[in-house]
């Protein structure tokens, strides 16, 4: 029996575009002769549709679509399409509106219906704010064109990610693929939207290889693929045969239609193609930020972007992402250079511009300086050249970027990373303007690294960016390590702070100055106001500052000081 794998880029809300690219599928594998097509995660209306749940006409016309696309679809072909349900017991006895669902579409209608049982509320995850978990162990049993009768189990993304004995551990009180073992089905599928993180491929497929193999029971899983808002999603469907060895894969960051077969004798599925992986963590980081401008600039209704470029490495990575993305033809390079800029930030933001084919202007901001400071005069005699003084640069070239985006209808790309997020080492309405925050989740180490990995058969990014120091230029001969850390210091305090949640002296136990630790842990607490109006960061780590970081701005807690 040949199954598809139906790996679709979804764009939320769009139920009319969403189900045409089902029904087109569909249509294609039937040609091909299968007889089961698989979908994503919520494939109608998108993931996540986060606050649309909560419109009575969103979640009607979902329904209506649905069953409209039903009675599109070819008659050969039974399909699983993700959808939002509602629950018919919700006011009675007290549970949540929905259910989080898939459906059974086959010979015109809707056939049956599978709830998600294990329902994730961390990090970007808030799903119990709308749905009621499902209850019941999801199975049907289809037949093949032969007649012989295939019993599939149906668990819907967290159903897989409770496998106690892969992760010593276990999240939820249920685990929906020990129950369908129990059934003795032939074959699980696992529809998702599972948001990529970086090397998150590699322990999707362990715990899957984990789970066939335990349960001596084939597991096909689809993702979808895509950015969508903040989050990216990587594709990488993949199946696995009872022993727990892939037998297929689709492609990563691509949509795709994979076909796999199902052995009725043996109830296993059979080698077919399996796409390979990135070769290295920055080329698939490189890919997802791709992807995340692309989908982004395109669901958002922009053809074409802007940013800023200062010839440092952080603008001069977001450019070869955008070129990568838009296409050079539509990227916009603003050159702005100010008295403090030295004459290689200028020749090396020229150089890029050269060698990625973008277009570029430059508009010199001297004059623009000296009429602020001579508004500001009055205001501020007496006082000393500082901060105030600094940022007046970074606004102005923030509201002259804005006007551009504007004026043409530009999407304007942020181009500060995650170290200098962490630790408000950005200016509020200035560089931190934008549509859409690019290299917000990719720490300063990694922005090197990527760099370097995009040169390495010609030069891309202009050699000198890659060896001077890095710096702000908001004042004559400034560097960031006069304000920061050395970043190979700054990062490796920052993962363990962040992503591992060790306290101040757990950092300084591995290594690190006490004194260094505290300022950093200090910064981390005092940028919070700026984060929570920068905007939307594409998300690669699991731990962005984005919808699953959920930090109080007016707070007085600061890590305890081990010292004290």
């Amino acid at each position: 029996m040949k199954i598809a794998i139906a790996q679709l880029n979804p764009t939320i809300g769009d139920l009319s575009g969403n189900a045409k690219n089902i029904l087109e599928a569909a249509r294609q594998a039937a040609k091909e002769g299968v007889r089961l097509m698989l979908t994503p995660e919520l494939s109608l209306c998108g993931y996540p549709p986060r606050d649309l749940l909560l419109s009575s006409e969103f979640v009607e016309s979902m329904s209506k679509k649905l069953h409209e696309l039903a009675q599109q679809l070819p008659t050969q072909i039974a399909v699983l399409v993700g959808t939002a349900e509602p629950n018919p017991y919700a006011t009675s006895k007290g549970q949540k509106p929905l259910f989080n669902g898939t459906a059974l579409l086959e010979g015109g209608k809707l056939q049956k219906i599978f709830y998600k049982r294990l329902l994730p509320t961390y990090d970007v995850f808030d799903e119990d704010r709308y749905f009621e978990p499902g209850y019941q162990t999801n199975s049907f049993t289809i037949k093949s064109d032969s007649q012989s009768k295939i019993h599939i189990g149906v668990t819907i993304c967290e159903d897989l990610w409770n496998e106690e004995e892969f992760w010593g551990k276990r999240n939820y009180e249920i685990n929906p693929i020990e129950d369908l073992a129990e059934l003795e089905v032939d074959l699980i599928v696992n529809l998702s939207a599972s948001p990529y993180t970086v090397s998150k491929q590699k322990l999707r497929e362990a715990m899957l290889s984990h789970s066939a193999s335990r349960y001596q029971t084939p597991i096909i899983y689809v993702n979808q693929i895509g950015g969508n808002d903040d989050l990216i999603f990587d594709g990488n469907s993949v199946a696995f045969n009872r022993t727990g060895n892939v037998v297929c894969r689709a492609k990563a960051f691509a949509s795709d239609l994979k076909i796999i077969e199902l052995d009725e004798q043996t109830k296993d599925l059979l080698p077919t193609a399996i796409a390979p992986l990135p070769e290295t963590e920055e080329e698939e980081i490189f890919s997802a930020l791709v992807l995340g401008v692309r989908d982004y600039a395109r669901k958002c209704g922009f053809s074409q972007v802007v940013l800023g470029l200062s010839g440092g490495i952080d603008s001069s990575l977001v450019a070869a992402i955008a070129a990568e993305a838009m296409g050079a033809e539509n990227v916009l390079g603003v050159l702005m250079p100010s008295p403090y800029s030295s004459e290689h930030s200028i020749t090396d933001a020229e150089a890029l511009v050269k060698n990625l084919g973008i277009k570029s202007q430059k508009l010199p901001i001297g004059d623009l300086m000296k009429s602020y400071d001579r508004l500001l005069e009055p205001l501020f005699a007496g006082t000393e050249f500082g901060i105030a003084e600094e940022n007046t640069q970074s606004r102005i070239r923030g509201n002259l970027l804005m006007a551009i985006s504007n004026k043409f209808g530009h999407l304007l790309l942020s181009t500060g990373n995650k170290s200098e997020m962490a630790v408000g080492y950005c200016t509020l309405y200035g560089d931190m303007n934008g549509g859409l925050a690019v290299i917000a989740d990719v720490p300063k180490t990694r922005v090197f690294s990527i760099c370097r990995w995009l040169n390495r058969t010609r030069e891309i990014i202009p050699n000198n960016v890659l060896i001077k120091s890095p710096s702000a230029e908001l004042k004559p001969g400034q560097v960031d390590q006069d304000s920061l850390p050395p970043y190979e210091i700054l990062d490796d305090i920052l993962e363990r702070a962040i992503h591992h949640h060790q306290s101040t002296a757990q950092i300084v136990e591995s290594g690190h100055d006490l004194e260094v630790v505290d300022q950093v842990m200090k910064l981390i607490a005092r940028a919070e106001f700026k984060r929570k109006q920068a905007p939307p960061g594409l998300k690669i780590t699991d731990r962005a500052f984005g919808t699953g970081w959920r930090m109080p701005i007016a707070s007085r807690w600061l890590p305890p000081n081990p010292s004290n």
